[in-house]
């Protein structure tokens, strides 16, 4: 006799409208967008199944390999970026406004998330008038500290201009892995913080002996949403740049690379084929780099626990 678990009524009721959305606006656009990498389309709009022709072309084609190449470079720094400023900035941020001694924690930490809560458009038009050399206002406020010299058009030039955008993005969204850290360090017991005073421990041994071994996977947590995020970014260099991503492609990324290849742009024709091609790059590096964490990261963080 074979025994059919039963299963309860309500996990349909809670699951099914879950898997169905997911399916139709996550995973099937996904896999007809792998599917379409694989097909050429000629001038007739008629498709033609290529195989792995378009990731060669991608890669190799000195055509289409420079700009993707460029774009994956600027991705990096731009994610590295994040990673340096954003990051410790937030943990630094999260120790302070946890500690029950600081007064007025609660605005500070309203303040700092509250830029997340904005347009991309709105911060970008707002960031280029600031930093405008005609007429915006960093030259004159960095006078006022004696650094007025040190001002330049750090948008208009190749060397700053991605290094710019974004500092403006942590400027904007430091405020959600100051959350998840903020939250995470309220997780830990007040027990263990007051033991190891009583024994002598000063605050800041407390934060870095205790704390922060036990926020870890936090942390492992925060570092692969802010990959996922970089490598996902667009509309914010696409607010302040445009599609061209200038100067001479200097802020270019993948999620403008993939815009331009897709939509095309000013009197370039654009390429749904080619354009799935890049998103497929675009899925295929996030999809290492999660696995890579939850495989090698993520274990170690959860022994370390143990």
């Amino acid at each position: 006799m074979s025994w059919h678990p039963k299963i309860p009524l309500h996990v349909f009721v809670f699951l099914v409208p879950g898997v169905l959305i997911y399916t139709i606006f996550s995973a099937w656009p996904l896999i007809d967008t792998l599917l379409l990498s694989l097909y050429e389309q000629d001038d007739s709009g008629a498709r033609h199944f290529v195989g792995l022709a378009n990731y060669n072309i991608l890669l190799f084609d000195n055509e289409w390999s420079n700009g993707f190449w460029n774009a994956m470079w600027n991705n990096l720094k731009f994610f590295v970026i994040h990673m340096l400023v954003q990051n410790p900035i937030s943990l630094l941020i999260a120790a302070l406004v946890s500690n029950r001694m600081l007064k007025g924690a609660n605005t500070y930490r309203t303040l700092i998330f509250f830029p997340t809560l904005l347009s991309v458009v709105i911060v970008g038009f707002i960031w280029q008038l600031i930093l405008n050399p005609l007429w915006g206002v960093s030259e004159t406020l960095l006078g006022y500290i004696g650094l007025d010299d040190y001002f330049d058009a750090w948008l208009g030039m190749e060397p700053t201009a991605l290094i710019t955008i974004a500092l403006i993005s942590v400027w904007q969204f430091v405020g959600i892995p100051l959350m998840l850290i903020y939250t995470a360090l309220l997780g830990i017991p007040d027990e263990l913080s007051d033991a190891a005073y009583v024994d002598g421990a000063s605050p800041r041994r407390i934060f870095w002996k205790i704390k922060l071994p036990l926020i870890l996977p936090t942390l492992g947590l925060v570092s692969i949403l802010t990959f996922i995020g970089n490598f996902n970014a667009f509309d914010l260099i696409y607010s302040i740049k445009g599609g061209l991503a200038g100067p001479n492609f200097s802020t270019d990324i993948l999620g403008t690379f993939f815009y331009r290849t897709f939509f095309g742009f000013q009197s370039s024709l654009g390429s749904p084929t080619m354009g799935a091609t890049v998103a497929a790059m675009m899925f295929f590096v996030i999809l290492v780099a999660v696995m890579i964490y939850f495989y090698l990261v993520q274990r170690k963080l959860q022994r370390y626990q143990l």
